[in-house]
């Protein structure tokens, strides 16, 4: 439908509030200084409240907000250790306004301001304005260190929301191979980086629920496995890590033994995590509108909130044609402003998701806790379009921050647009992990029942390495994990990034191995050296050896755990639940997929299996997966292996 001139200054009135004069946008500028001895600010953050415009004082102590709309309006000045100062001003059409601060530095022992009155009266005053980002400003310059609001053209200015929904034909899912066998004789280790991401399991179920099979490169078999909680005990001792192992016939080929190796994160209540100095970075771009977007992000970060107490910090930044700071960092304990700034805002525009996070970045520096939890929290459908999008630069920013203590947790939402690889890829950096929430059911696992997990990370650059004994195993191949190998050497170089592990967090691997004795597997001849097996390597009843390394979120050098496994000869029906259950999930993984390694896996085994492995399942969610399975099994029209 085209516009006609007329009808586009009727529609640019009804946005204005009603206003039709012909009004120029004016500008703000001004200096924050010292009130002692004048010195100028860098770093200090200045607001428009209200309107969600927040920029930062330059090495000058100068500020600039430009294509501001004529009004009145109150201005927030704020540097840690210094009350937060307040100015009233008005913008006229087309005119710069002045406002200069001086700001009377004073800090206590821990570094907050004291003025928690007024602090506390601006952040309310901020949360009852409405937030709308067609009134942001669509650029923002590339600087992490200068983050200013740019100019936008009258013609996008006033533009409507549209809907921006498209065919999943426009996700994006990195492609990998699915692990190969090794000979024991030519290689005994195998090292990868842990990985607590589950986006893949609950991105497969959106499919699956919506009637269709799931992209062959949206399974990521571990991500299935890791979705669900095992009933592994609780570390005791200096770690705060537990190791289980079991082996037993792998369930899809009789000749084959599966290893399961499960780690259990030490479980911390609400109440026993530190405090959190949390920042939300949110995507109100266009493509958010959808209801399985924004409305269900914000009914997601609804039940985040309450969780959230009198010593935890947040604040709130957006991002659409810009970044714009919606609600300064604000105590846990005032619940009701922080859900009054998220009940308010409003899909439209482009996606400058760089200038989002870069200052985000910003605002949790500003509000570092030394002994706290400190972590960036994006919540997106990945749909990067405006800004610096390229990988490199993004990722290598990212990878910066995390050097700092301040960490990166990334949350999908929708359909049509997911970045699921870039989204993926951004966690890892940020030392945090990837989820993806497609319905509230999945919004109150993240944030209710593993809130710990999601909040706090107990343990970065976590590795594991299996060396497996030659004399015993054969060959050997790891299931699942395809994009988290490692070469051998970087299982003890510290300098080498791998995953990390939130409170409570289990994480299982699985192995499937062929013995010696079987013909299988024999180590090839060599031309000038010969493999030699040692002798008590030949007498030994182990069949491996798992080495874990983590460090503490605060250190730099790693701490080794290593545990031997034997074979014990155990039946495949005398295993545990943890191990029956996440052997259904890798052969429903494999199915999917459409593996070469799935033997005689068939859905109807899985469900089996699924079926004897309930356990307590308090959740419901491994009731959930037998429904997925049996879905999957119709969409497959009786083909277990659909797409060989």
């Amino acid at each position: 439908m085209k516009l006609t001139l007329t009808t586009g200054i009727l529609l640019a009135s009804l946005l204005l509030g009603g206003r039709t004069e012909a009004a120029q946008p004016g500008s703000i500028k001004g200096h924050i200084t010292t009130a002692s001895t004048g010195t100028p600010l860098a770093g200090a953050t200045v607001t428009v409240t209200g309107l969600g415009f927040a920029t930062t004082t330059d090495k000058a102590g100068g500020y600039t907000f430009v294509n501001v709309a004529p009004g009145a309006y109150v201005l927030r000045a704020e540097i840690t250790g210094a009350p937060v100062v307040l100015q009233r001003i008005t913008v006229a059409s087309g005119r710069t306004t002045i406002a200069d601060f001086a700001l009377a530095l004073r800090q206590d022992a821990r570094g907050k301001v004291k003025d928690e009155k007024k602090d506390k009266a601006a952040t309310e005053e901020s949360a009852s304005k409405t937030y709308s980002p067609i009134e942001t400003p669509s650029a923002i310059t590339d600087s992490p260190s200068s983050l200013r609001l740019g100019r936008q053209s009258a013609g996008n200015a006033y533009a409507p929301p549209v809907s921006t929904w498209q065919s999943t034909d426009n996700e994006s899912y990195d492609s990998f191979v699915e692990n190969d066998w090794f000979e024991t004789m030519d290689k005994p280790l195998s090292t990868f980086s842990v990985d607590v991401d589950a986006a893949s399991y609950s991105n497969v179920r959106r499919f699956l629920t919506q009637g269709q099979l799931p992209p062959t490169d949206a399974v990521r078999i571990e991500e299935l496995i890791n979705y669900f909680d095992y009933d592994y005990p609780n570390p005791r001792g200096q770690h705060p890590f537990s190791i289980t192992t079991e082996v037993a016939d792998a369930p899809w080929n009789a000749r084959h033994k599966l290893v399961h190796i499960g780690l259990q994160g030490k479980r911390l209540d609400m109440e026993d995590l530190p405090p959190a100095n949390l920042v939300f970075l949110i995507d109100v771009s266009g493509s958010m509108q959808d209801p399985d977007k924004l409305p269900l992000l914000k009914d997601s970060f609804r039940m985040l909130v309450e969780q959230l107490r009198e010593e935890d910090r947040v604040a709130i930044v957006v991002y659409a044609g810009a970044a714009g700071l919606v609600l300064p960092t604000t105590s846990g304990a005032n619940k009701e402003a922080i859900l009054c700034a998220i009940d308010k805002l409003e899909a439209g525009g482009s996606t400058a998701g760089a200038a989002g996070i870069q200052l985000a970045y910003q605002v949790a520096q500003r509000s570092f806790m030394r002994n706290g939890n400190n972590r960036v929290i994006l919540a997106t459908d990945g749909d990067f379009n405006v800004g610096i999008t390229g990988e490199g630069a993004l990722t290598r920013f990212i990878e910066q921050k995390r050097q700092s203590g301040l960490f990166l947790t990334v949350l999908g939402f929708g359909q049509g647009n997911l970045k699921d690889s870039k989204m993926e890829l951004l966690a890892d950096k940020g030392n945090g992990h990837y989820a993806y929430i497609d319905n509230i059911v999945e919004g109150q696992k993240v944030f209710v029942n593993e809130i710990g997990a999601t909040l706090l990370t107990i343990a970065k650059d976590v590795k594991l390495q299996v060396e497996f004994n030659p004399a015993r195993v054969s060959s050997y191949r790891l299931v699942g994990y395809e994009n988290r190998v490692m070469q051998d050497r970087d299982f003890d170089d510290d300098t080498k990034d791998a995953g990390e592990i939130g409170a409570g967090h289990s994480v299982t691997a699985l192995y499937e191995i062929t013995l010696r004795d079987e013909e299988h597997g024999r180590g090839k001849p060599r031309k000038y050296a010969d493999v030699v097996v040692r002798n008590d390597a030949r007498r030994s009843s182990e069949l491996l050896t798992v080495s874990f390394r983590y460090k503490r979120p605060n250190e730099s050098e790693s701490r080794l755990l290593a545990v031997a496994v034997n074979d014990r000869n155990t039946r495949f029906a005398n295993t545990s639940a943890n191990f029956r259950f996440s052997a259904a999930v890798a052969e429903f993984g494999m199915l999917l997929r459409g593996s070469d390694q799935s033997g005689t896996a068939s859905m109807d085994q899985v469900i089996r299996m699924a079926n004897g492995a309930r356990g307590r399942d308090e959740h419901g969610y491994r009731a959930e997966f037998i429904n997925l399975a049996e879905t999957a099994q119709s969409l497959m029209g009786g083909s277990e292996n659909a797409y060989r």
